[in-house]
C-alpha cells in the first residue's frame, strides 16, 4: 500500500513560512503542497469506477483482496475513532504544560475549528456525490473518502505547523499516528486504500489552507470590529465543534 508516512515526511522536510528562514523557492514549496495531495485525491476519484479508469479500479479491488488475504480483517475495537484526535491532544498537552507553539492557543483553536469545518464540508459532499460502496457492505455508500483519515491528517498537519520546527519528533509522531489511523481503516475492511489516500490529501490541504489564510483574515478585520468581536469555540454532543460570535455595541 502507498506509504502515507512517506507522503508526510516529504512535507516535513519542505521549507515553510513562519519562524524559520525564508525558503529559496517558496513557489515550488507551495506547488508541492498543492500538487501531491491533489494527486492523492485524483487517484481516489479515478479508481472509483471502471468507467473512469479500468486499471486503477481493478488495482483497488485486487489490493483490498490481497490485504484481507494476507492480514485478515482487523478488529481495531474502535481505537481508530480516537487515534484521529491524538495529534490534537498532543498539541494541547504541550500548550497546557507551558510549551508555546507557533500560534497562541486561542488562534490555534480557531484554526482547528475552521479547518475541521472545511474538511467536513469537502468530505461529506464527496461522499454524497461519489456514493462509493464500503468494502464490507455494498449497501453502505459512504466509503469515499475516509473521514477518519482526513481528520487524522488534519490534526497531524496542525501539530506539525504548531510544533514541528521546535520538536521535529513530535511532528513525526503526529503523522505516524495519522498513518496508523488510515492503515486500520483499510485492514479493518472499512475503506479501500484509495479512500485513505484521498482522505489524507484532503485533511492535509484543509489544515494548510486555513493555517495560511487565517492571519490574512485577521488583518482584514477592521480595527474597531476586531476589538469588539469575540469569537468563542463551542462544542455540542452529536453536533460537533463550532463557533459562537458576539459583537459588543
Amino acid at each position: 500500500m502507498f506509504s502515507l508516512a512517506g507522503f508526510a515526511q516529504a512535507f516535513l522536510a519542505a521549507p515553510d513560512s513562519g519562524a524559520s528562514p525564508a525558503p529559496r523557492h517558496p513557489g515550488r514549496a507551495v506547488a508541492w503542497r498543492i500538487a501531491v495531495p491533489s494527486v492523492l485525491v485524483g487517484v481516489g476519484v479515478l479508481a472509483h469506477s471502471p468507467r473512469f479508469n479500468q486499471i486503477m479500479y481493478q488495482a483497488k479491488l485486487d489490493m483490498q483482496a490481497e490485504t484481507q488475504e494476507a492480514f485478515g480483517t482487523l478488529d481495531a475495537h474502535g481505537i481508530d475513532d480516537y487515534t484521529r484526535h491524538v495529534p490534537l491532544a498532543i498539541a494541547y498537552g504541550l500548550m497546557a504544560t507551558g510549551h508555546p507553539g507557533a500560534r497562541p492557543a486561542v488562534s490555534f483553536t480557531l484554526i482547528y475549528l475552521l479547518a475541521h469545518e472545511l474538511d467536513e464540508g469537502v468530505v461529506s459532499n464527496l461522499k454524497r456525490l461519489s456514493a462509493e460502496p464500503r468494502p464490507y457492505d455494498p449497501r453502505d455508500l459512504t466509503s469515499f473518502p475516509s473521514s477518519h483519515t482526513s481528520q487524522a491528517f488534519l490534526t497531524a498537519t496542525l501539530l506539525h505547523e504548531q510544533y514541528g520546527r521546535q520538536y521535529p519528533l513530535v511532528s513525526v509522531a503526529g503523522y505516524a499516528v495519522a498513518t496508523a489511523t488510515g492503515t486500520m481503516r483499510v485492514l479493518g475492511n472499512k475503506h479501500w486504500a484509495t479512500d485513505v489516500l484521498a482522505g489524507a490529501g484532503i485533511g492535509f490541504m484543509a489544515a494548510e489552507t486555513v493555517w495560511r489564510v487565517y492571519p490574512v483574515l485577521v488583518r482584514l478585520l477592521p480595527t474597531k470590529l476586531s476589538t469588539k468581536l469575540l469569537v468563542v469555540p463551542t462544542y455540542s454532543a452529536g453536533q460537533g465543534g463550532g463557533l459562537a460570535m458576539a459583537l459588543q455595541l
